[in-house]
């Protein structure tokens, strides 16, 4: 597959010696979804900020699609989109106008059949009239990635894109990114939802200290990173473990009014039903249960821990 994106030992040093990157290379292919996760402070903004040509790398090389961001950079940048995580845009302006202006920021002729097309993707076309300030959270975002396509860009930066977004419009704006990829726009995405990036991307790096650890496809990390944890609310209040569950890799916990049991949801024998048989024979009563997944923070922490 050709390759959209290439990154030759990035290093990214601050006036006051933080090395916020250290030898990160990378290779994304065209057309793929490319999850980039890692803890906050991991250099993951540095680096999108050192590709869409926001901060200037130490040393180390970035080609955009063939073109050195650094001999050619207006060819480098004009390929790609970039969607931060704050939203600002000038919040009295209509959705089109403003759509329409980012454009022309980048030296391209008016194309109100492109705009139209964008809106339509990111389904804001009924509010093209509407002024941004009167809009929800989730639809600012969608005109902050409207902005980022109105250019036609080959690929798009996807800074937190569902950050503090509901999980319905959530998945409403995974249908806008898988859109844009059947498309053919290459996706690079940060995020801190873990069920986000086993949804859509194909593979998936981590980043840590500055240093790209991971990079493995979406299946394999899925399979590194798959813990859960399930939640037992007891009816009855213990004050410690029955010696029968010793064996178990069980937490009391809220003052004795729950049972925490974590486990590997990718085995093929995660315990959960056994471990509820155990519990039921010796007499103790549930009167609720949930699993949840670890949060990419605590997961990533772990993982980093480990290297």
């Amino acid at each position: 597959m050709p390759t959209a994106l290439s990154i030759s030992n990035l290093n990214k040093v601050y006036d006051g010696g933080l090395q916020a990157l250290t030898d990160v290379s990378l290779e994304i292919r065209k057309g793929e979804i490319f999850a980039l996760l890692g803890p906050n402070g991991a250099g993951k903004t540095t680096l999108i900020s050192a590709v869409c040509g926001i901060v200037s790398p130490t040393s180390g090389s970035i080609k955009v699609n063939g073109n050195d961001a650094a001999k050619n950079f207006r060819a480098a940048r004009a390929a790609i989109g970039l969607v931060p995580q704050e939203i600002s845009t000038d919040m009295f302006e209509p959705v089109q106008s403003t759509v329409a202006f980012s454009r022309g920021l980048f030296g391209r002729a008016p194309d109100p059949k492109h705009i139209e097309k964008v809106l339509r993707q990111t389904a804001l076309w009924e509010k093209r009239k509407d002024r941004i300030m009167t809009l929800s959270g989730g639809m600012k975002r969608r005109v902050m990635i409207a902005k980022a396509l109105a250019h036609e860009p080959e690929i798009l930066f996807l800074d937190e894109p569902t950050a503090g977004v509901d999980v319905e419009l959530r998945r409403s704006m995974w249908d806008v990114v898988r859109e844009l990829r059947r498309s053919g726009v290459t996706i690079i995405l940060t995020t801190h939802y873990i069920e986000e990036a086993e949804e859509m991307a194909d593979r998936i790096g981590v980043i840590s200290n500055g240093k790209l650890i991971v990079v493995e496809d979406k299946t394999t990390l899925m399979q590194k990173l798959g813990r859960k944890r399930l939640s037992l609310q007891l009816q009855e209040h213990l004050e410690q473990l029955p010696g029968e569950l010793e064996t178990w890799p069980l937490e009391l916990a809220g003052d004795g009014w729950e049972l925490h049991y974590d486990f590997d949801a990718n085995a093929e024998d995660s315990g959960v039903p056994a471990l509820l048989n155990k519990i039921s024979g010796l007499g103790i009563s549930f009167k609720d249960l949930n699993t949840s997944q670890s949060s990419l923070e605590e997961i990533f922490v772990g993982l980093v821990n480990k290297n």
